[in-house]
């Protein structure tokens, strides 16, 4: 398609995508990130045990909590950015009101504690449009849907051999257009699509990678997903027919496969940001599947596992995190703007 239509391939140079700020305080893996909607702040957890909730534009942390699971896995912002939930090893999901009073010590108490999953918490993420509506996955092999303000599970997904889930989960992404519509990525090689209002069978199953499915996110537009997976690959589904659309492989080297370990769609979709187990970060042209660059490669770049990523919702800057410990911010000359 882009052939045909006369697409070039989108090419940075090193000086276009530059980090321009880099978040130190963790003293373990940084092993998950996310943004407010509004606010410009990102929270991180860390096998230090530590939740911390920064100032993107500033560096200034307003909270480090300290987590009574040193495990954790992930984490999530409210969508009005007023708490967060994290989780992992514990197999809970804990809530945290950030208005709460601090206790004596300076720390957060837990709010809300979600309980139900019968092994660890993977992934976690609110619906971008109700407050109270939270999923989480599992590698007790399911996914559900929670109240966070009774803490009641309203609907589990996969689990049992009529939905065919039984392997651990490993990843969720809520679709923006359609908040009630999510895809999950399982270490069964295959991601799935799952409506919150039918519980009992996933809508679609995508087939194609070699090795487990890691990350998993929706394309802007809603109409397609972006998996990526320890085969050392990344890939687009169209939702609607289930069929594969486009692959981007690691051209580094062929011999040595490195896994795929998170995702991010640009503002418009025509780049995809992919973070591996090497260290590399690339920057990918979705249209042509060409690497535009690679952020690891850059001055001020990581210099260990890159563990996850995401980007500003504006579109204007990419944080990664990492097991060198920091969590680092790019962005387009240095400025803030959407690309």
């Amino acid at each position: 398609y882009a052939r045909n239509n006369g697409r070039t391939t989108i090419k940075f140079s090193p000086g276009d995508f530059i980090c321009c700020r880099t978040l130190q305080g963790h003293t373990g893996k940084v092993y998950s990130l996310d943004w407010s909607r509004e606010k410009n702040l990102i929270v991180s957890v860390s096998q230090d045990g530590r939740l911390i909730v920064w100032n993107a534009l500033t560096s200034q942390k307003y909270h480090a909590v300290k987590l009574p699971c040193a495990w954790v896995m992930t984490c999530a912002f409210s969508p009005g950015g007023h708490a967060v939930a994290c989780g992992g090893l514990d197999s809970i999901c804990s809530i945290y009101a950030l208005s709460s009073q601090q206790e004596r010590d300076g720390n957060l108490p837990i709010s809300k504690t979600l309980i139900g999953h019968k092994g660890y918490i993977s992934c976690c993420q609110y619906a971008p449009d109700r407050e109270a509506s939270l999923i989480t996955s599992s590698g007790d092999g399911t996914c559900a849907l929670w109240d966070s303000e009774t803490c009641q599970r309203v609907a589990a997904f996969g689990g049992d051999s009529s939905s065919g889930r039984n392997a651990d989960v490993t990843s969720v992404s809520i679709n923006a257009a359609n908040s009630h519509i999510f895809v999950s990525g399982s270490i069964d090689m295959t991601a799935r699509l799952w409506d919150m209002r039918i519980a009992s069978k996933s809508a679609c199953v995508f087939y194609g990678h070699d090795g487990d499915v890691n990350t998993v996110k929706f394309f802007p537009d809603g109409l397609r997903i972006g998996t990526g997976s320890d085969d050392g690959t990344c890939r687009i589904f169209d939702t609607r027919t289930g069929h594969q659309l486009q692959v981007y492989m690691d051209p580094q080297d062929e011999n040595q496969t490195a896994s795929v370990t998170s995702i991010a769609f640009s503002y418009s979709g025509r780049l995809l940001f992919a973070a591996y187990s090497t260290g590399a970060c690339y920057i990918w042209d979705t249209e042509t599947a060409q690497t535009a660059l690679d952020l690891g490669r850059q001055n001020g770049a990581h210099t260990k596992r890159v563990s996850c990523l995401g980007l500003a919702p504006d579109g204007s800057a990419l944080c990664t995190g990492s097991w060198d410990q920091n969590l680092k911010i790019w962005a387009f000359d240095g400025q803030r703007k959407i690309v």
